[in-house]
């Protein structure tokens, strides 16, 4: 088992824990943390946008002018792609960009996005982390004193204090082990969690 150094808020080490490797020391499976990330991107898509064609634009019922005799190209109708204000030609359409994905091979890959992060060093762990009052500032001093720019920050328990504090700095994320998911540990360099989190993400996933 991987053994992890604990820091407190301050940046001094404070002890050690031992990690799970049933989490926390799996194969890394690339191909599955690929797939679970693309599947979170497709997710997220909307797939909202539309278009109309030349059947949906409204006017266009009557010839504009003859077949024949004119000197023009022969047209059907105002409506057609070539006019301005016709309709679109492939227009597109509401549809749903989801994908699927086992939950088994979710969990997997999340197991694999956790394991490579420990094997990078990239794992920080705290004793606790807390705040008195909502303060960027106060935040922002935890996370130099970790040394980290780029982090997931997981917590054990929801903490309007850290969470609120977070959200102004555009390069952390807060989350909670119910919300944890591959696309996240792979997008931030560093993952920080509190001790009872990793204890809590071991329980669940181990």
């Amino acid at each position: 088992m991987a053994n992890v150094s604990v820091f407190d808020m301050q940046g001094n080490e404070v002890g050690k824990m031992e990690l799970n490797d049933a989490v926390f020391g799996v194969e890394v499976n690339e191909n599955l943390v690929h797939e679970a990330v693309v599947a979170h991107l497709a997710n997220k898509r909307q797939g909202t946008q539309k278009a109309k064609t030349r059947s949906e634009v409204s006017g266009g019922g009557r010839k504009p002018w003859r077949q024949k005799g004119t000197g023009h190209a022969r047209q059907g109708s105002t409506r057609a792609p070539q006019w301005t204000g016709g309709g679109v030609v492939f227009a597109p359409v509401p549809r749903d960009y989801s994908v699927s994905m086992n939950k088994k091979a979710k969990r997997a890959a999340l197991k694999s996005a956790l394991t490579s992060r420990v094997e990078a060093g990239k794992l920080i762990v705290l004793d606790e982390l807390k705040l008195d009052a909502i303060k960027t500032k106060d935040f922002a001093k935890v996370l130099s004193a970790l040394k980290v720019e780029k982090a997931l920050v997981v917590l054990d328990k929801l903490d309007e204090n850290v969470i609120l504090s977070a959200r102004n700095i555009p390069t952390v994320k807060t989350t909670q082990v119910n919300t944890l998911n591959t696309y996240d540990v792979m997008k931030y360099s560093t993952v920080v969690a509190t001790k009872q989190a990793v204890s809590n993400i071991e329980e669940v996933y181990a």
